[in-house]
């Protein structure tokens, strides 16, 4: 009789170490899932980092005052980013290829707001087109005034040097320029 409860020691034994392998093999995968998980969490972090820097960095550009006349040397440098305003430069930000205007639309006399300021200085005075032909006017219905609507294509990338993560922001960007800069910048 001795030899029934014998067998039944063994056999616990045995159902004991199945389980523990078991709850091994599931800790081993949890770990697994959760390294995993966190390597896809810091390159999307990585991802929007170097993608701020990028919109920072065009927003800089076309913020500055000499974008619109000359923007082969504002886009001649590199720009910094400090994304987390510890003092470091985190990114250093490319405009490649450089800015380019590739439409300009002389405004109308008649499209301008006298009330407003900016559109004051672009009322002096004005300039018919007819058939390729432009003559000074005093401002009529179909008078050109002194600005212009240009359209830029502003292209920005960012590399994390960290991760080595690259994204690249393109940006339209429509700035109201005098009409002699925005045949200078249009070419």
């Amino acid at each position: 009789m001795k030899s029934a409860p014998t067998l039944q020691r063994g056999a616990t034994l045995v159902m004991a170490l199945i389980f523990l392998v078991l709850l091994s093999l599931l800790a081993v995968s949890a770990y697994n899932g959760t390294n995993t998980n966190l390597r896809v969490v810091g390159n999307m972090q990585a991802r929007q980092e170097a993608q701020a820097a990028a919109e920072v960095a065009v927003e800089q550009t076309i913020s500055s005052a000499n974008f619109s006349s000359n923007p082969d040397s504002v886009a001649a440098n590199a720009v910094n980013v400090d994304i987390d305003k510890d003092g470091k430069v985190d990114f250093a930000v490319h405009l490649t290829p450089q800015p380019k205007c590739y439409r300009a639309k002389p405004i109308k006399t008649t499209e301008l707001n006298p009330a407003l300021a900016s559109d004051l200085a672009c009322m002096k005075s004005g300039v018919v087109t007819t058939g390729g032909l432009e003559t000074a006017t005093g401002g009529g219905a179909a008078a050109d005034s002194l600005c212009s609507n240009t359209e830029w294509n502003v292209r920005a990338e960012a590399t994390d040097p960290r991760t080595g993560t690259t994204v690249a922001v393109d940006q339209g960007v429509a700035i109201r320029v005098l009409a002699t800069d925005a045949g200078n910048a249009c070419k």
